[in-house]
């Protein structure tokens, strides 16, 4: 029961606040007090604060409080489950790779789409991204998967989903998940200008349809699993086209490039 409790408040930890809003904002998903929180960047949490009160999320609350208690694993550790979130705020936000959910074998996900941590065998799909960066800008292929790089420069790497059960994937979709991802790309939508979108595969397709082409660059391909990079993610040339878009827009382009 200790450990259940104890997940639960984790998963409802969401600071980087000031101490004035406190008293406002320290709350679980039932509206009751509580100061063990998981990290919310500020700029995010704006935005996205009222959705920890919604009872799809108290659902969700409880889903994962259920599956902890059965002894399930579930990846990524709970301080990693908004990593996308906190490394790239909202207001630095310049591509968006939308992935579908966390990798499922240890010490792969930490909450970044596509990546895993170093030391980790890089995945297959990651594997095909890097063929492409070799291919489309003369990427020097690395030894690891870490894209922590790309997510410090803007690249919010997101999950549709940001939970999943040790080697059973897709196994956390439609428990809600979904709704409050589509409310963060709504928010990108949005309150952002001139960011490109790169989705890979029918399903980030399918998510990203609200995305507004006019106000941004959409960029469309197969996925990069090996079962489908052959029918054109391998020679789409995104990793280019995003940076001259950037360029073009006045920013600076990404250092696409993994130590």
């Amino acid at each position: 029961m200790a450990e259940q409790f104890q997940f639960q408040l984790l998963f409802l930890n969401l600071i980087a606040i000031t101490l004035a809003d406190l008293k406002d904002l320290f709350f679980d998903f039932r509206g009751n007090m509580n100061a063990n929180m998981i990290k919310l960047h500020p700029e995010w949490f704006a935005h996205l604060g009222d959705e920890f009160r919604e009872e799809y999320m108290q659902n969700l609350s409880n889903y994962l409080d259920a599956q902890k208690s059965q002894g399930k694993v579930i990846y990524p550790e709970s301080e990693h489950l908004f990593a996308a979130l906190n490394t790239t705020p909202l207001s630095s936000v310049r591509v968006v790779i939308l992935g579908q959910d966390p990798y499922h074998g240890p010490n792969q996900a930490h909450g970044l789409s596509f990546s895993v941590m170093p030391g980790v065998k890089v995945p297959p799909s990651l594997r095909n991204i890097y063929k492409e960066l070799e291919a489309d800008l003369a990427c020097t292929v690395p030894s690891n998967g870490h894209l922590q790089a790309w997510a410090d420069q803007g690249v919010l790497l997101l999950n549709a989903v940001l939970s999943v059960e040790q080697a059973n994937a897709g196994s956390h979709q439609g428990k809600g998940w979904e709704r409050f991802t589509d409310k963060v790309i709504e928010l990108v939508n949005s309150e952002c200008s001139n960011v490109v979108f790169l989705l890979w595969g029918a399903y980030a397709q399918k998510k990203g349809a609200p995305i507004d082409s006019n106000k941004h660059l959409v960029l469309k391909a197969p996925h990069p699993s090996p079962l489908s990079a052959h029918r054109g993610f391998l020679g789409c040339g995104h990793f280019s086209k995003t940076n001259e878009y950037l360029r073009a827009n006045g920013g600076q382009p990404i250092d696409w490039q993994i130590s």
